[in-house]
């Protein structure tokens, strides 16, 4: 089960990314962005990678591991690129199964990620959908 939130800015610079070798898609920019905050409020990352979706992260905390994504789109260079981020809890395939790998209305990650897009003036449209 992933918990996605949707926003909206031109705070990054996609231009100056790495190439996604598998799709022209944005996303490392905010990883890199995110992954320090993560960081900074005690949870272990890795660097972004690509995929035909965009770009993750793996993250690694006291409640759990993490596969957080992020892909973003933008019409021209020098408009708002819409972002995706999504986080999945890891778990065993029971979990998957049984639904214990479900993210928890009290995530720590998954709050702490809304609670440090919402702080950004920059970001505009913030929308959350838990659990899709």
């Amino acid at each position: 089960m992933a918990h996605l939130v949707t926003f909206a800015t031109d705070k990054f610079d996609i231009s100056s990314e790495e190439p996604n070798e598998f799709n022209p898609i944005a996303g490392q920019a905010l990883l890199r962005w995110l992954g320090a905050q993560f960081v900074s409020a005690g949870f272990k990352t890795t660097e972004p990678e690509a995929e035909d979706w965009g770009w993750y992260i793996n993250v690694e905390g006291s409640t759990g591991t993490y596969l957080v994504g992020a892909s973003g789109e933008s019409e021209r260079p020098d408009a708002d690129v819409e972002w995706t981020v999504q986080i999945h809890k890891s778990g065993s395939l029971k979990d998957k199964l049984t639904g214990k790998n479900k993210i928890a209305a009290d995530d720590p990650l998954a709050a702490l990620v809304e609670r440090l897009l919402r702080s950004e003036p920059d970001f505009r449209n913030i929308q959350v959908d838990k659990d899709t």
